[in-house]
């Protein structure tokens, strides 16, 4: 059970989010009573901390605006993670190498000296099976100025530069920010096109919030949304299949950024569940891996197109074959 004092620090820390907390949340975050609450609220104004109450329906307490708190120590555990956050998302592209970089060096210096000397221990030991992925995290004023447009349905302007270098100013409805593979995505109605489309926000070269607000689509998934799209943009090859197996089976190998699948409804008669067949659609600019991730699945298959990657596939179990014979001539 946490000591009072305690608690009366993440309380503090609960504040500083710079949101209106109810009573009952807070109770609930601190695994005490709405009195206890009230009662650590004193605490806080008695220490000259600026908690002002808020009134009505949705009211409870939050830090005067503007106020500036010292920083606060941190646990073993807090320092650990905020520590392996910055590195895992400075591998995973997710944030550049300079803000991880002068983020994690400014935390380890308000760090006592045997904290930081054992997370140095940890870093320093920590070893990755994966490479990094590419740097490509977008300005931070455009994630913020979408992210909060976003969260309060307000049309955004933004300046976008295309794959092919073409610039444009478009204004959007955003629905939805997505992290995906090392890169961040804005999901939203094109206003400017008339259409829903998805953005890279690494090729946003400015967001200005405009006045106004709108009602989002009811049920949409914005990170659906941006899979989708990455299975269904134009590619050079379009491929269709269809494999004996459930759509969680092969997305094993067939990730949902790469291939849309449909599971289609079994033949009468009650057919057993593996004779369960999908519907596979990709598109792709290359066809020479995909005979070794089709082998990888080990589901029966049929290549309805192209015919290229018919071909391809006979070639791979032709030289599987011989080998195959080659290990046992050689025994």
């Amino acid at each position: 059970m946490a000591r009072p004092i305690a608690r009366v620090l993440t309380l503090l820390e609960l504040l500083q989010s710079g949101s209106t907390r109810t009573v009952t949340e807070l109770a609930d975050r601190l695994d005490v009573d709405e009195r206890t609450v009230r009662r650590y609220v004193g605490h806080l104004v008695d220490l000259d901390v600026p908690v002002e109450s808020v009134r009505g329906r949705y009211g409870g307490y939050r830090l005067a605006p503007g106020y500036r708190m010292p920083p606060l120590m941190l646990s073993d555990d807090e320092a650990l993670a905020v520590l392996l956050g910055l590195v895992a998302g400075r591998r995973a592209g997710l944030a550049t190498d300079t803000a991880s970089e002068t983020a994690a060096a400014k935390i380890r210096r308000v760090l006592p000296d045997r904290l930081r000397g054992r997370l140095d221990a940890v870093l320093a030991s920590l070893a990755f099976t994966d490479r990094p992925g590419e740097a490509v995290a977008p300005e931070s004023a455009v994630l913020l100025a979408i992210a909060d447009a976003v969260n309060h349905h307000r049309p955004i302007s933004i300046r976008y530069t295309a794959a092919d270098g073409r610039r444009s100013e478009r204004t959007l409805h955003p629905h939805g920010v997505v992290a995906h593979a090392g890169r961040w995505y804005v999901t939203a109605t094109d206003l400017t096109a008339g259409e829903d489309r998805t953005f890279r926000l690494d090729r946003v070269n400015g967001a200005r919030t405009l006045p106004g607000s709108f009602e989002p689509p009811a049920g949409l998934d914005p990170a659906m949304r941006v899979l989708t799209g990455l299975a269904t943009a134009p590619y050079q090859h379009e491929v269709t299949l269809r494999i004996q197996g459930t759509a969680e089976q092969i997305h094993t190998r067939l990730p949902a950024g790469v291939a849309i699948v449909q599971e289609l409804p079994a033949p009468s008669g009650g057919a057993p569940e593996t004779e369960h067949w999908s519907r596979v659609e990709l598109r792709v600019d290359r066809l020479d891996w995909l005979p070794a991730v089709l082998a990888s699945l080990d589901l029966p298959f049929v290549i309805e197109r192209p015919d290229e990657l018919r071909d391809l596939v006979e070639a791979l179990a032709e030289r599987l074959t011989k080998s195959a014979r080659r290990r046992c001539e050689t025994e």
